[in-house]
């Protein structure tokens, strides 16, 4: 297969021209999330109707193997014999799901300014931007999860604070795994470990939520089984990106000596997510791209980066905009309707499309009937508080691992 290989999101010709001669087009940033932003049914819409996305999926799980195959008919099955939230089902499904959207936008001719991962998000920006070949990170996907899988069990949650905050609570096993924001972390650790820390914060009066998690990433948990897949990534041959990526672990664009060291790839797991600033470093005047405005895309299942994106007081101040590539739940009905809503933002922002991207729709057509098999409603919920609280929920759960 030649999949994402041949067309990495990168590698494409800009649009630099705008639209018919007008303005240059706004330009985008890609947001790839990481674990804990899974869910069951998500983009099975997608999955056998989008020939681009289609053909990365089946690329990615192709490469690995029998075990591809049992990942794939549990994301598909609706009683799956391993639980989507499992790291052998998750990790492997996000970096696929996540290389599968970024290459799609690809093929629409729209090239980012700057890519920026969620944690296992990074992985799938990597090989995106060209610093990995797509077999040789899939090889060393395959040993990261076999070893994850190792690992004792435990978690993460969501916490309403600021890092410092919560020092009084954490504890040598149970540590801030992500700074998503100012006032959002997630902790993590190892079980019974977590739910003590939890119980204590509860008694302390202090918000938090579970995770889409069943192992304690960036914790010390699972830094031994990091550690012993050092060996698959010292076979990798690490190339210079060919666009901006900025690492969630430094907070700056990727550059020697992290971008090929072996061991900067494997901890990456038990090390601490700085997706907050690293975003803060994006958006800023001074950083890598300049001040934006920008157009933020979300490139994976959910919209918990999106979130955190449009509440980033640089978003707000400078007029930038974001836009998920993937609705808040499962529903093919809805995987295609966020699609044509994401080509008519970028339309709108002045990007010239190709023909594989979604046509514009006509605004006098009639709506299309609701697919009796997909009775879905309106995406998202309506009322001011239900949409608070819906916004509150996905912040909380916003890329785990």
């Amino acid at each position: 297969m030649n999949g994402v290989t041949a067309t990495p999101a990168s590698a494409l010709p800009g649009d630099a021209a705008g639209v018919a001669g007008g303005p240059a087009p706004t330009p985008v940033i890609l947001m790839l999330p990481g674990q804990g932003s899974q869910f069951a049914g998500m983009a099975h819409g997608l999955y056998g109707t989008e020939a681009v996305f289609t053909r990365v999926v089946d690329e990615v799980l192709g490469l690995l193997g029998a075990e591809g195959r049992r990942v794939r008919d549990d994301w598909l099955a609706e009683r799956p014999l391993v639980d989507i939230d499992d790291v052998t089902r998750a990790q492997p499904l996000l970096f696929a799901l996540d290389v599968a959207y970024g290459t799609l936008l690809a093929s629409w001719g729209v090239r980012p300014v700057a890519l920026v991962g969620h944690s296992a998000g990074e992985y799938a920006a990597a090989v995106l931007a060209g610093i990995m070949k797509l077999p040789d990170a899939v090889a060393a996907l395959d040993a990261r999860v076999r070893a994850l899988a190792t690992a004792p069990r435990g978690g993460m949650a969501a916490v309403a604070a600021a890092p410092a905050m919560l020092t009084p609570w954490l504890t040598s096993q149970v540590v801030v795994g992500a700074v998503n924001a100012p006032s959002q972390v997630m902790i993590a650790g190892p079980e019974p470990h977590l739910s003590a820390v939890t119980d204590a914060l509860t008694a302390g009066s202090v918000t938090w939520m579970r995770a889409k998690a069943t192992t304690g990433f960036h914790s010390p948990s699972v830094e031994a089984a990091c550690a012993s897949t050092r060996p698959a990534y010292e076979r990798i041959a690490f190339k210079a990106p060919r666009t901006v990526v900025v690492s969630g672990y430094t907070t700056r664009p990727l550059a020697e000596p992290q971008l090929s060291d072996p061991g900067f790839w494997a901890m990456q797991p038990a090390r601490t997510v700085l997706f907050g600033p690293a975003l803060s470093h994006l958006l800023d005047g001074a950083g890598p791209v300049g001040g934006g405005p920008f157009l933020l895309v979300e490139a994976g299942p959910g919209q918990g980066l999106s979130m955190l994106a449009r509440r980033h007081p640089a978003v707000t101040r400078n007029g930038s905009a974001v836009v998920p590539l993937s609705p808040v739940r499962a529903g093919a009905q809805l995987d295609v309707k966020q699609l044509a809503t994401v080509a008519a933002k970028l339309r709108d922002h002045g990007h010239r499309l190709g023909h594989r991207a979604p046509a514009p729709v006509n605004p006098v057509a009639p709506t299309a009937a609701v697919n009796p098999v997909d009775p879905v409603g309106p995406v998202g919920p309506t009322d001011p508080s239900m949409r608070q609280r819906e916004d509150q929920r996905w912040t909380a759960t916003a890329g785990a691992a």
